[in-house]
């Protein structure tokens, strides 16, 4: 009887696995790549794509997370390839046609579930509101409190009271150690230092914000100490750098370039950096930024009675004066000093954002009449090329009181920047407006500001099209792409968790501040960390180390809340 016994057991065994094997021959072997996808999720109706490693399948599944079940199939394309991301092809999923809201994940045979996401009209609500208030995170001159700073609160740092006029910024009424008082400002980044003409565009991009979608952000609170004043809230977060830059003009009009140590801090909280601070170097960059923001910034906080708009406007003025009698001064670097060099030897794309600036504010015609001398060739803005600035707040402010032969010509060369972004979307496997050189450093705020202009575009000819590009764009920041990351700390199911960004890696929370855009893949590996690939589109780690791709800035964040917030207000 145990013999038989026996023989039973042992022909069971061997008839399982018989059938096991033949089972594993007719499956997809698991590939190790993922589906990529936007991590946090879309809105109802939105185009959603997915891209899946390309194996050997046709369909894909969506299911819903509530109910388990299938709610769509469709078919998957055929295989692509994005040369920038090297030479992995890949299948793309288009799940357009869903619009009901809920919770879901995507499944193919042969790879891994999809990360969750959701499909909500609110979906992009919390990152709008939380990658606005990582400004109130970096604010120089304060402390951190609850209930403001909630697990993040920290002591205040850089009063930035008695700050020295540095050598390469002396002049006459104020000689070299001589101390200003410079307080408030935003941290430019994973540093301490505050910069001019970095400031100048990420200031301008919140306040184009707030000029460009106004109802959106009347009653919008994201918990910041001046919440709960009659002011917008992302009016009072850029009125703290404002109030910084306007400390930055010495009495001739001209402005300090940056107000920084001499060398880089180290990894420290603000409170623990007791090195010197300087005001460092001037530079007609400076002037012609500083003179663009305090233009805008007259018109927009004049209807809230702030005392101080008239004062900016002067001294926007002043500012402006003194680029045009010195219209080629260079900041150069002192040999003492290692910050952050923000250096640029060209102005006629300055002089033509604030003259633009300033003739919107003031209605002065000559400095329309600047504007068209200095009038440069458009492209996607950024701290060292801002003319697209210009024609952003010409075409948005400017229609009534521009020549409409001026305005048209503005408008054109607008939506043909636009429709060549459009065109680098519709060539790209990935569906993103991407091409290999946008991987620079900070690519993201390049992806992030073509959405921008995208948007625009959008506004002044309701095209589809041109929306449909620019959600590409934060579909890519958040997860579709071929790192398969979201580069918003706080967001998604894989977001960064080592910034490099002094406050996060030195606070001894684990989670770093949300909100974060870092700065996102290129191959130029400046810092000399160990990358595992060399391609532009996936030349990325998540590591403090890595101040090339995982930094953050002020200028990087900004495009992420606009762009949020025109689709948000759209």
């Amino acid at each position: 009887m145990n013999i038989v016994r026996l023989i039973v057991v042992v022909t069971l065994t061997l008839f399982v696995i018989a059938c096991t094997s033949l089972i594993n021959q007719n499956a997809d072997p698991i590939t190790t790549q993922k589906i990529q996808l936007n991590q946090l999720g879309y809105l109802p109706n939105a185009r959603k794509v997915a891209i899946v490693p390309n194996v050997n399948q046709q369909s894909f599944r969506l299911v819903s997370l509530d109910t388990g079940k299938l709610v769509y199939k469709g078919k998957l394309t055929s295989a692509k390839s994005w040369q920038a991301a090297g030479n992995r092809s890949f299948k793309v999923a288009d799940l357009s046609s869903v619009i009901k809201e809920g919770r879901y994940f995507l499944k193919v045979n042969g790879v891994a579930d999809s990360a969750e996401f959701d499909i909500a009209s609110n979906v992009y609500d919390k990152l709008h509101d939380s990658a606005l208030k990582s400004y109130y995170f970096n604010r120089s001159s304060l402390a951190i409190e609850s209930p403001y700073g909630q697990q993040w609160s920290r002591a205040e740092g850089h009063a930035d009271n008695e700050v020295k006029v540095h050598a390469s910024a002396a002049s006459t009424s104020r000689p070299e150690s001589s101390m200003i008082e410079s307080t408030k400002g935003w941290y430019d980044a994973g540093d301490y230092g505050k910069y001019v003409v970095n400031s100048g565009i990420a200031t301008y991009t919140l306040l184009a914000s707030y000029e460009h979608f106004p109802t959106f952000y009347q009653n919008r609170n994201t918990n910041i100490p001046e919440s709960n004043d009659n002011i917008p809230d992302i009016l009072n977060e850029a009125k703290w750098n404002i109030d910084w830059l306007a400390t930055m003009q010495d009495t001739d009009g001209s402005v300090y370039h940056k107000l920084t140590t001499l060398a880089w801090p180290g990894k420290e909280m603000p409170v623990q950096d007791k090195r010197e601070r300087f005001v460092i170097g001037k530079s007609t960059s400076a002037a012609l930024d500083y003179a663009a923001v305090l233009a805008m910034a007259t018109r927009i906080y004049e209807p809230y009675n702030n005392g101080q708009t008239k004062q900016w406007l002067s001294s926007a003025e002043l500012a402006w004066q003194w680029a045009v009698s010195n219209p080629n001064l260079v900041y150069s670097q002192p040999d003492d000093v290692s910050s952050g060099e923000y250096g640029d030897d060209s102005f006629n794309d300055e002089f033509s954002w604030a003259a633009a600036e300033l003739f919107i504010t003031t209605q002065k015609p000559k400095y329309l009449e600047q504007y068209l001398n200095f009038r440069s060739k458009i492209d996607v803005p950024s701290w060292s090329y801002v003319a697209y600035l210009a024609t952003s707040t010409l075409l948005i402010k400017g229609q009534a009181i521009i020549p409409p032969v001026i305005y048209q010509k503005i408008k054109s060369e607008q939506l043909a920047l636009a429709d060549n972004l459009v065109q680098q979307y519709n060539d790209n496997g990935y569906q993103v407006p991407l091409v290999e050189s946008d991987f620079v450093w900070g690519s993201n705020s390049v992806a992030l500001n073509k959405a921008l202009i995208l948007m625009q575009a959008h506004r002044l000819s309701s095209k589809q099209a041109y929306k449909n590009a620019a959600l590409s764009i934060i579909d890519y920041v958040l997860g579709r792409n071929p790192t398969d990351y979201s580069y918003v700390t706080g967001f998604g199911s894989k977001s960064p968790l080592f910034p490099h960004h002094r406050v996060s890696v030195s606070d001894g929370i684990v989670a770093p501040i949300p909100g974060m855009l870092v700065g996102g893949p290129h191959s130029g590996k400046q810092d000399g960390c160990d990358y595992q690939f060399d391609q532009p589109a996936i030349t990325y780690i998540d590591d403090w180390c890595s101040y090339a791709t995982n930094e953050v800035a002020i200028n990087w964040n900004a495009p992420l809340v606009y762009v949020l917030a025109a689709i948000l207000a759209d």
